[in-house]
């Protein structure tokens, strides 16, 4: 072993360490890795850019503004909407259809902007119909990451691993090359987390007979004076014909009524406090001529019953961006009038969706202070914030951003099935072969620009751009480890080890190997670590490396025995339902079954 082996075994070590301590974001480690590599003369400047013209790189970042374009102009919601006609389905039917569903999703739009859509559907189930999210919430993380594995745009991991695949000579995975293993997994992830739901928590006896969950946002509404409601009473409007709008009370003059009566008259700088989704808020913002406000609370001991308010409008260059308040958030305790300050920016808090856990929850409301409502674990609250500074809220911990749309924009029927158009167009282009699925990708993001359903200003604040530059920085290290030696000599030394050893072993340990690394690291840098040695020891020992290949590309995804292998996991662990153990017992389970189906299915053909 020379000294240049010993150097990057030393560097990739610490970037082992540094991705499983999250000592560091893992955009950081990645340049602290290449940066090492330059240093230590491993890579000319030219090699250490190919991570960043790498076609995996590429396809992976047109995939992320694809997504955020289904998103934004309602695709996944309008997909997703399907899970709100199983709800007369028993619970062990209900799982394994909703998995079925999620994955199916996964495998052609990215796996985590699907499963914060799902999450946000199960809590309307659980508002309106009393179905249990914590029975819900940790099959559809694990859904997302089984259908994501079943073609070649489903995840990132896929993309990562078919591209230095690529680069070693190996010939290329198409579309649906592995979707048949995929299934296979699939189908008994499904079955084995459907037997096993009985270990996941029941919502609790005292959630069940006393939590009254408001459905929607409560928020005030202004009537501006180009308002079209300015003469009609209550009952001509949407305030009373719309049955997902609450009018709780109305202010005119200093005077407020407590529900208001659908004969009222509406007046110009009428102050409605309404009870309604994001969705009709902005519908009715953009056709009905009112404005959105916040309060600025004038003085703590003011009299409640005439209270000064200042609206303040929300600006056409503004986002309203929807946040879910996590455990350990430094917003939760906090009043409507408290938040503004305690984020540091210029965020205006317009709404929340409350928990509250009380009886005649709309009474209480009605007669309390708006103001006065703090936040508590799983809120809701929906904030106007300036276009520049929607990037600082990734810095706000324990806070998830849920989704988010420009103030003066509202997904319309036409853009969204213009939209999934694109999408479909996108998927049939490269699932054919008749373009490479970078080239599809980019088509795509370009036919969304042409048809005015994408903007990019709005889009470079949803790019995880962590993702970018990890693939960046850490795609070079197959290069920096040709170029030291280091991959002749572990090649060798595993060779070595393996060598007379049955091919069902040696599929074992890579695959073992490789998911354990998924568990405690990103599953992509997994990967990218995983996926040269792989093809290595394939080479070594004359085996076909298509199974190698597959080998690390399920192993790398199947993160589901702790909640930090995969992001879904963490966002679903966050939520404060579920314990580190139910990962541990129900994720360990299926990896150790997976892990053996995968053995016996992939040796079987080498």
């Amino acid at each position: 072993m020379t000294i240049e082996i010993v150097i990057i075994f030393v560097i990739l070590g610490l970037s082992l360490i540094f991705f499983a301590l999250e000592l560091f974001s893992i955009d950081k480690i990645s340049i602290f890795v290449l940066a090492s590599l330059l240093l230590a003369g491993f890579l000319s400047p030219e090699e250490a850019l190919t991570g960043f013209s790498n076609t995996a790189t590429i396809t992976i970042l047109m995939l992320m503004i694809i997504a955020t374009a289904m998103e934004q102009n309602g695709v996944i919601n309008m997909l997703s909407e399907s899970m709100t006609k199983l709800k007369g389905l028993p619970l062990l039917l209900l799982i394994p259809v909703i998995m079925f569903i999620v994955a199916g999703i996964s495998a052609f739009i990215s796996t985590t902007a699907v499963v914060i859509v799902f999450v946000k559907l199960t809590n309307e189930l659980h508002q309106r119909y009393g179905i249990s999210q914590s029975k819900l919430l940790l099959p559809i993380s694990f859904a997302g990451i089984l259908g994501g594995s079943c073609t070649l745009m489903g995840t990132s991991t896929n993309l990562i691993v078919n591209a230095i695949a690529e680069q070693s000579g190996v010939p290329k995975l198409s579309f649906f090359e592995f979707t048949n293993y995929g299934l296979i997994f699939l189908g008994v992830g499904v079955v084995v987390v459907t037997a096993l739901s009985f270990l996941l928590p029941y919502d609790s006896k005292k959630t069940k007979n006393f939590q009254k969950e408001l459905q929607d946002f409560i928020t005030k509404l202004c009537i501006n004076k180009e308002s079209t409601l300015i003469g009609k009473t209550i009952g001509e409007t949407f305030l009373f014909t719309n049955p997902n709008v609450q009018l709780l009370k109305m202010t005119r003059d200093g005077i407020t009524t407590n529900a208001p009566g659908k004969y009222i008259t509406l007046k110009e700088d009428d102050i409605l406090l309404v009870n309604a989704s994001m969705d009709n808020l902005l519908k009715a913002k953009e056709t009905e001529g009112i404005t959105l406000f916040n309060e600025v609370i004038p003085g703590e001991h003011e009299d409640e019953d005439n209270p000064d308010q200042v609206k303040r409008e929300v600006k056409k260059d503004t986002h309203i961006v929807e946040l879910l308040i996590l455990p350990n958030s430094n917003l939760l305790g906090l009043r409507l009038g408290d938040i503004k300050p305690a984020m540091i920016m210029e965020a205006n808090p317009l709404a929340i969706k409350k928990r509250i856990n009380m009886r005649n929850t709309k009474e209480r409301l009605i007669r309390k202070r708006e103001d006065k409502i703090r936040l508590k674990v799983s809120d809701r609250l929906l904030i106007q914030i300036d276009e520049d500074e929607v990037d600082k809220l990734e810095g706000i911990e324990h806070v998830v951003v849920m989704q988010q749309l420009s103030s003066s924009t509202f997904p319309n029927a036409r853009k969204k099935y213009i939209s999934l158009a694109i999408l479909i167009l996108t998927i049939g282009l490269a699932a054919t072969g008749l373009f490479p699925i970078v080239k599809s990708t980019i088509i795509g993001v370009f036919l969304l620009l042409v048809f005015n359903c994408l903007k990019l200003n709005t889009v470079y604040k949803d790019i995880n751009w962590e993702v970018i530059f990890l693939l960046a920085g850490l795609i070079p290290i197959g290069i920096a480890m040709k170029n030291t030696g280091a991959e002749v000599w572990l090649s060798e030394n595993l060779i070595g080890m393996l060598q007379g050893q049955s091919p069902m072993l040696v599929i074992a340990a890579l695959f073992g190997i490789t998911m354990l690394f998924s568990g405690v690291i990103s599953n992509n840098a997994t990967a990218i670590i995983m996926t040269p040695i792989a093809l290595s020891v394939a080479a070594g020992l004359n085996l076909d490396p298509k199974f190698f290949i597959l080998s690390v590309l399920f192993a790398s995804n199947f993160s589901f025995f702790t909640p930090m292998g995969y992001q879904t996991n963490t966002i679903i662990y966050g939520l404060g339902i579920y314990s580190f153990r139910h990962f541990a017992i129900i994720g360990g389970v299926l990896s150790v079954i997976l892990w053996v189906l995968a053995t016996f299915l992939f040796s079987a053909k080498i």
